[in-house]
């Protein structure tokens, strides 16, 4: 079954419905025990002229922007290379890759289903889909099902362990990773901090907390004197940041994903009840198109964020040749009309050179070729790494993108953060 993409502009979006397990003949397991095990047969989703690959992310709901462009940057990347005739693989054939986009609403259950939709249409196997709850839902029967599952956007660490995860691989920095960078920043500072902890309830929010604890402990200059939890259904955190403003710390440390309604509310409830501590802030909820038009990023004493790569949103990027390429091939094949809000974009455009990177040495046309190829990468130098980074898929339980450095915002970007007193 052949699937087409439409772009000019366009995401194609598949209106997923909940489905049984599918079963189709032409959907069989490779003939192999895990991945790197030898034997040419084709798997489904690759011929001699196309790939077709699937993504599942929100396209619609409160992480619709998010969603949007972890899809887009994707779109982007690969319809200006068909463009140019395509990605020329391993085995010496030129293929044209085609994305199938599936919306999930950031709903479990609708991207476990998305996945059967996936199988069920043949798609070689799942890329840079977005979300630790949507990802976790159907990563079993990835592995069940030999299909790959790499490069999602999470920080979830189960994604990039080889032995719980054989069909998997992450594209960001783990949690723990960020909140460890940002630990270690506040202990060299030399004074003496108070940190009070906000966290959303899942593994994305008690990870960041998790590295954070793991690189103060022991330090005497640090001490975390409250913490308070919300949930991903919660439509404000009001009540917790006022109550986190009373110890009058001097570094709110906000564990917040993507979610954006309540990452602008937090800092406006902090800023309007005269709380102005330092933040830190994740490398997913920092754009800095959420931040400068709050309002009240000026009120804190800074705001700092963990990040991997380089911010389109500066007009050095954007003025670079990469930036450029970028920005033009998203405005061409994608809905995105100006610089994009989320740093998701920038993202899926950095996996998918890795995925031109592994098809350039994948050698035989099936899913084990594909895993073997993609984990063999090392030293590579894809567009928007920060200086001195590359991409490495070798190291065991790490992620392609493993640097991790902190930035202070300066009003309309970001900065690497010389130090913090």
């Amino acid at each position: 079954m052949k699937i087409t993409h439409t772009s000019c502009r366009a995401t194609v979006a598949v209106v997923s419905v909940l489905v049984t397990a599918v079963t189709l003949s032409g959907c069989a397991r490779d003939g192999s025990g895990g991945p790197g095990s030898s034997g040419a047969a084709s798997s489904p989703g690759i011929t001699d002229t196309t790939i077709t690959l699937g993504i599942t992310s929100p396209l619609s709901g409160s992480a619709a922007g998010v969603g949007n462009c972890a899809v887009d940057g994707a779109v982007a990347y690969f319809d200006a290379k068909n463009a140019d005739g395509g990605i020329t693989f391993g085995d010496g054939k030129q293929r044209k890759v085609e994305i199938k986009t599936y919306d999930d609403g950031y709903d479990p259950q609708r991207a476990a289903a998305n996945y059967q939709q996936m199988r069920a249409d043949g798609v070689f196997g799942g890329v840079l889909s977005l979300g630790t709850p949507t990802n976790r839902a159907w990563r079993e029967a990835a592995i069940a099902d030999q299909f790959p599952q790499v490069l999602v956007q999470t920080g979830d660490p189960i994604f990039s362990d080889p032995a719980q995860s054989p069909w998997q691989l992450g594209l960001l920095p783990i949690y723990q990773q960020e909140g460890k960078a940002f630990g270690e920043l506040v202990r060299k500072s030399g004074s003496t901090h108070q940190v009070a902890v906000l966290y959303q309830n899942d593994d994305f929010g008690k990870g960041y907390v998790e590295g954070f604890k793991e690189a103060i402990a022991g330090a005497s200059n640090v001490t975390i004197v409250k913490e308070a939890g919300f949930e991903t259904t919660a439509t404000d955190v009001n009540a917790q940041v006022t109550d986190l403003a009373s110890t009058d710390a001097d570094i709110f440390f906000n564990a917040m994903s993507s979610l954006a309604p309540l990452v602008v509310g937090s800092l406006k409830q902090a800023s309007a009840i005269g709380w102005h501590p330092d933040v830190f802030l994740p490398s997913t909820s920092s754009s800095p198109a959420l931040i400068a038009p709050s309002g009240v990023a000026d009120t804190f004493a800074g705001i700092y964020t963990s990040s991997s790569s380089q911010s389109i949103a500066s007009p050095a990027v954007q003025a670079g040749d990469d930036g450029k390429k970028f920005l033009d091939a998203l405005h061409t094949y994608t809905r995105q009309t100006d610089v994009p809000a989320f740093p998701q974009c920038v993202w899926s455009w950095i996996g998918s050179s890795i995925l031109e990177k592994a098809f350039s040495s994948m050698t035989e046309p099936n899913r084990d070729g594909f895993m073997t190829a993609l984990r063999s990468i090392s030293g590579f130098e894809a567009p928007f790494l920060l200086p001195g980074s590359t991409i490495d898929t070798t190291n065991s339980d790490l992620p392609a993108m493993s640097g991790v450095v902190i930035q202070k915002f300066t009003g309309n970007g970001y900065a690497p953060a010389e130090d913090f007193s």
